[in-house]
């Protein structure tokens, strides 16, 4: 049975003008997504920047996103770190706040090997007892999870998924051949939920569902009920709008998206900026075609 299916959002963390975490800001942000028919959360993963936050920081976030979903909705947190004792210790302590599952991105920096890479994922795998998805996410941690690597990591006890965001359309393919009846995958490019779904990825674990939940929500189940023309032509139409949301390096122009729909998420954490003007411009133009703001 898949941990989940469809629309997942990969939540920004709001700050505020103090640079502390803001929580009322969050709250709005969490009735938007949940209101939108998001089908899990995902808390502090790449998208919510919890390498400029503190354990305590982390915690308190993904506890706040436990207590809101209620059960209702799955919430998973990014657990992972280069360091693979830290790793353990902070997927341990995410299982204590009740969390459903953990986001598990590769080790970064350290350009461990393939079979290193294997072992990390099976040091937190043995720690802990809910389920873990993995997270191949080679632009940002400059290390690419082979697929052979991927089938061999699910075979771990609770590995019972991977978020694919290697942006290569050649492995994708290859990911979706060797998982195929063996373990779920999930689309991490917004731009590739289409393709990847209809040759088997069981959803999108998504930016662009923190700013337009509904249409990413509707085009997963699109792809469920097998209608993938309506998919891409939804697909083709938010696309442009998705570009815009990577013009810079993520989430500096999802949060800019968001403060232009009312939820003022702040400003990301140095070395992270704000959106530059120019690229403000575009993105709010995309966001007037499809009517987000007038």
């Amino acid at each position: 049975m898949s941990v989940f299916k469809g629309c997942g959002v990969a939540l920004v963390t709001p700050f505020g003008k103090d640079g502390k975490v803001e929580f009322e800001a969050l709250d709005k942000l969490l009735n938007h997504v949940i209101g939108g028919g998001v089908n899990a959360l995902f808390a502090c993963g790449t998208t919510g920047e919890p390498s400029t936050m503190t354990k305590e920081e982390r915690e308190s976030v993904i506890t706040y996103c436990v207590k809101k979903a209620n059960g209702k909705i799955p919430v998973f947190a990014g657990s992972g770190a280069n360091n693979t004792a830290d790793a353990v210790e902070f997927s341990v302590r995410c299982e204590k706040l009740g969390v459903d599952g953990l986001l598990v991105v590769t080790p970064y920096y350290n350009k461990c090997t393939q079979n290193g890479a294997y072992l990390h994922y099976k040091a937190i795998s043995d720690a802990v007892h809910i389920p873990i998805i993995a997270y191949n996410v080679p632009t940002r941690t400059g290390f690419n999870l082979q697929p052979q690597t991927i089938l061999r990591i699910g075979e771990l006890k609770n590995v019972r998924g991977i978020k694919e965001a290697s942006g290569d359309i050649d492995q994708v393919l290859e990911v979706a051949r060797l998982l195929h009846g063996k373990l779920d995958w999930y689309s991490g490019d917004d731009s590739l939920t289409v393709p990847a779904m209809s040759i088997g990825a069981k959803g999108v674990i998504s930016v662009a569902a923190n700013v337009i939940p509904n249409d990413v929500r509707k085009m997963t189940d699109l792809c469920f009920d097998m209608k993938y023309d309506q998919a891409a032509a939804l697909g083709f139409k938010i696309n442009p709008f998705v570009k815009k949301l990577f013009c810079e390096v993520n989430p500096i122009p999802c949060k800019k998206a968001l403060q232009l729909i009312g939820i003022d998420a702040g400003v990301p954490r140095l070395p992270l900026t704000e959106l530059e003007q120019a690229h403000t411009e575009e993105l709010s133009r995309e966001m007037k075609l499809l009517g987000l703001i007038k």
